[in-house]
């Protein structure tokens, strides 16, 4: 009796598991493996951090070499502040407001000409993309103008346009302008002439071939140039301040910190610089993916 009752209870303890995963796959519709495979995957989370590790791990490099270099290594601070000088000069910065104001200075300078300079480079790249005429009379004297440097155009403008943040703005659209005027020309370029013939059959012409069919399928080549230029329009803001001695700005911030040998505010504001260039491209990834979601 008691050997029975011993076998039916292992029994039923070794069908326990196969009842579990036969529930399993009547509820999932799968077939077992697959149910039993389900745990072995990473989760979604896990899948998004692994390709930034490296990068990680490139950054912990470099800051560990920094500290042991600054610490053990004798490096003078006159050339290699100290990490924790940086960010002490980084959070004195902050907590006063001294990086927040010139950012915003910066910040207006490179958006407005980054602006301006996409109003002027839509039209542009189009009629130079459409037009022979147009093409042949601007074409030359917009690479001659890319060709001169832009260290050389801002003391120009400084004089022209007095101090401030008028020439600043208007140097940042010259160094941002080119780009997006390439890009928008190739883009109308590399437009399969199949559709446009196929469109303008079906009655379209003008302003509606354009909305339509045109500047959706040159939109990537556009964006492109949209995203490179938004980045560089912190550079041309910065060049105009450093050249003009602006009495404000990031680029006033590093000719000060340059002027009184203070190495630990200058790389608190490379720090900043970096971060603003991170939030500048982020706002372009938002405008591919707005545009995808649009078009």
């Amino acid at each position: 009796m008691s050997v029975t009752t011993s076998t039916s209870e292992d029994v039923s303890f070794e069908m326990r598991p196969y009842a579990h995963e036969a529930e399993e796959v009547r509820k999932t519709g799968r077939p077992a493996g697959s149910v039993r495979r389900r745990a072995y995957v990473p989760p979604g989370a896990i899948q998004r951090v692994l390709p930034l590790l490296p990068s990680i791990v490139v950054a912990i490099v470099l800051l560990l070499g920094w500290y042991v270099s600054t610490t053990y290594g004798h490096v003078p601070s006159l050339i290699l502040p100290a990490p924790g000088d940086v960010f002490a000069s980084l959070s004195s910065g902050l907590s006063g407001g001294l990086f927040q104001s010139n950012a915003l200075v910066t910040i207006q300078e490179s958006l407005f000409g980054f602006l301006l300079a996409l109003v002027i480079a839509l039209p542009l790249g189009y009629g130079l993309a459409k037009s022979r005429l147009i093409a042949a009379a601007v074409h030359p004297y917009l690479a001659a103008a890319q060709a001169i440097p832009a260290i050389v155009i801002a003391p120009l403008l400084g004089l022209w346009l007095g101090y401030g943040l008028v020439p600043n703005l208007v140097l940042c659209m010259l160094i941002v302008l080119f780009p997006m005027v390439v890009t928008t020309i190739l883009g109308l370029q590399t437009i399969d002439s199949e559709i446009t013939d196929a469109a303008r059959l079906d009655g379209a012409a003008g302003w509606s071939l354009l909305a339509r069919i045109e500047f959706p399928l040159a939109l990537p080549a556009i964006l492109a140039g949209v995203r490179t230029s938004l980045t560089l329009s912190i550079t041309g803001a910065l060049v105009g301040e450093l050249v003009n001695n602006s009495p404000q700005g990031l680029g006033y911030l590093v000719m000060l910190a340059k002027n009184q040998y203070d190495l630990a505010l200058m790389f608190a504001t490379l720090i900043i610089l970096g971060l603003l260039a991170a939030l500048y491209y982020g706002i372009s990834w938002l405008l591919v993916r707005l545009a995808a979601i649009v078009y």
